[in-house]
């Protein structure tokens, strides 16, 4: 009789990720490619499909085509689906693929795919996984009700749509808008002086930038009394971040007219905390990005590479990966043995972790700007730091642009496609999905050697 293996060999999480991602940016791509999905009637070229179904699975928000004038109703609500999908759907996705596989839904599958920094383990992770969904999906509503106190006034029956779409792309921090109704490309400088739809779009996007390690934590606070070591990481990391962010900007563009130098003390105040917001991932801006100074830009380009906090619908480096890279030198400094963060000791694997997704990510960026730069060509006038610029944009899922995606060519364009994939499922995760199993050598002792460092 023979003998059937039923261990079959399983997709590690990292590749389980990648896989769900092509699948669903593929899937995009097609409805996009149909006549019906664009305003015309004529189909897209089959390549701005795929790049705009990419741009809005890894919740980036760059764009070929402006998503108001050039999508039908139709596409729009693809795009919208997509991002939903892209930003919270993440872990419908995992579940889903875990589920295939004959697999439980745990914490470290969550941690791959979020490429984040944790201490705790999620407990009844099926339980915590429709907690998730059903407050995303609330606060999208809220979000989208208030909205629609402006838009539908402004815009009719329409304004609903619009409402409902910047409510999912806020919270989902994707950027993408249908403000181009008021303009192409217009993002939400309409709106610069508008507190409603401002501090909608902030609230939104700091929820979702905060993590589902955050709410996982909230929703459990009845039974645990204490807020984790990790939540308080991101809330102090998020309110630092975003105080620093708002004063750099009112100083460096206080006098500036082609950003904020003409406008109110308070519409200042606020575009100055809106821009510190979005910039660490969501995408959205209320001043021209090509408005700023080169010294600003360049202080962007650092926001967005930090972004937001694990597992959540933002990217970048983390806010905890900062944390623990500053308390790392902090330690070593002060001849310290461990790295301690609210007399917390941090584990080893962490700090590797993190020395780990900081060099990749600067690899990642490295590698793409070069390939950008060469690629955009010399007569459009775009210069290395909207290159810069734009290449963090892209592998942080910001999606901001300085300029040098509307003037790069189809290689261009490839290279940001590849970046803000990368970008979106993690160094990590990205690097381990093309790498072999290497599990035979963890018994193989190597011998100890010195380097002097230094």
């Amino acid at each position: 009789m023979p003998i059937i293996n039923k261990t079959a060999k399983r997709l590690s999480p990292a590749r389980t990720l990648v896989f769900g991602f092509l699948i669903i940016i593929f899937a995009g791509a097609l409805m996009l490619w149909l006549p019906f999905s664009t305003k015309s009637g004529s189909s897209a070229p089959f390549f701005d499909c795929l790049f705009t179904a990419a741009s809005a699975t890894c919740v980036t928000g760059f764009v070929i085509y402006d998503t108001y004038t050039h999508w039908s109703l139709f596409g729009q609500a693809v795009i919208a689906l997509l991002v939903q999908i892209g930003g919270i759907g993440f872990i419908t996705m995992l579940t889903f693929f875990n589920i295939a596989a004959g697999k439980k839904l745990g914490y470290r599958t969550v941690a791959v795919a979020a490429d984040g920094l944790t201490e705790n383990r999620f407990e009844g992770g099926y339980r915590i996984f429709f907690s998730i969904m059903k407050y995303s999906l609330i606060l999208e509503l809220c979000g989208a009700v208030i909205f629609a106190t402006v838009f539908v006034p402004e815009y009719g029956a329409y304004g609903i749509w619009i409402s409902i779409f910047m409510s999912i792309t806020s919270f989902c921090n994707s950027g993408m808008d249908l403000m181009g109704i008021e303009g192409e490309f217009s993002s939400l400088i309409p709106y610069q002086n508008h507190p409603v739809i401002m501090i909608t779009t902030m609230v939104l996007v700091i929820l979702g930038g905060l993590g589902f390690v955050v709410w996982e934590n909230f929703l459990n606070y009845k039974k645990v009394k204490k807020l984790s070591l990790h939540t308080q990481v991101v809330l102090l990391m998020s309110i630092v971040l975003t105080l620093i962010g708002a004063l750099f900007y009112l100083i460096f563009e206080w006098g500036n007219p082609a950003t904020i130098g003409e406008m109110s003390f308070g519409d200042k105040l606020m575009n100055a905390f809106f821009m510190s917001v979005t910039t660490r991932s969501s995408g959205f801006n209320s001043i021209p990005i090509d408005g700023l100074t080169d010294f600003s830009q360049l202080g962007t380009i650092l926001l967005m590479f930090v972004g937001s906090a694990p597992a959540s619908t933002g990217g970048g480096i983390k806010t905890t990966t900062l944390l623990v890279m500053i308390m790392t030198v902090a330690s070593y400094i002060r001849k310290k043995e461990d790295v301690e963060i609210f007399r917390h000791k941090i584990d080893k694997q962490t700090v590797y972790r993190t020395l780990v997704v900081t060099v990749l990510s600067m690899v990642a960026v490295g590698i793409c700007f070069t390939a950008l730069y060469c690629t955009t060509p010399a007569v459009k006038d775009v210069g290395a730091v909207a290159c810069l610029f734009d290449t963090v944009a892209a592998f942080s899922t910001a999606g901001l642009s300085a300029g040098a995606f509307s003037a790069t060519n189809f290689f261009g364009k490839c290279i940001i496609l590849i970046t803000m994939f990368a970008g979106r499922i993690g160094p990590v995760s990205f690097v381990m999905s093309m790498t072999m199993n290497t599990s035979r050598r963890k018994n193989v002792i190597a011998p100890e050697g010195q380097i002097f460092i230094g």
